[in-house]
């Protein structure tokens, strides 16, 4: 069973070193290294890091900062030999089921590679709307997203269990 809890300082250790994304993922791979998430996210204000632990062990991370009033956004990372094994889909929904619990957040937002289409894939099951789409540079790269997002209602109705 996969639980979430705060990051502490040595998950942030333990995450960095991970091994390297498989190279299908290997433009993510920057997301677990030093000047990565866990280092812009770290001490954010009005920021959540929460560890996915599945029988003891960190699995994933995901990320929960206010991105506008009653808005958050959402970023998730996995071990690289979880990629794949269906962890994904439980730690966000975990991670939405935390953040939905606080009742000023009406919605979640985030960006997903125009050509990372097991993320898209991930983001529509649990109902993600497609709102527009941008560019970010990421290690000197313009890189085309996706914009999507969750309302509380749509999450809750639609992903009874």
């Amino acid at each position: 069973m996969i639980t979430l809890r705060p990051i502490l300082d040595e998950d942030i250790r333990l995450i960095k070193s991970w091994p390297q994304y498989p190279p299908e993922f290997s433009d993510l791979d920057y997301s677990l290294r030093d000047g990565g998430w866990l280092d812009e996210y770290w001490k954010k204000p009005q920021t959540a890091i929460l560890v996915a632990m599945d029988q003891g062990e960190v699995i994933g991370f995901s990320v929960l900062s206010r991105d506008s009033p009653g808005k958050k956004e959402f970023r998730i990372a996995l071990h690289p030999h979880r990629i794949g094994a269906g962890k994904g889909k439980t730690i966000l929904c975990r991670t939405l089921e935390y953040c939905f619990a606080d009742m000023t957040v009406t919605s979640v937002r985030l960006i997903v590679r125009k050509n990372n289409l097991r993320a898209q894939k991930l983001y529509t099951s649990v109902k993600f709307q497609p709102t527009g789409e941008c560019t970010e540079e990421i290690q000197g790269k313009t890189i085309p997203f996706f914009m999507m997002e969750i309302d509380r209602r749509t999450f809750f109705l639609e992903n009874r269990s």
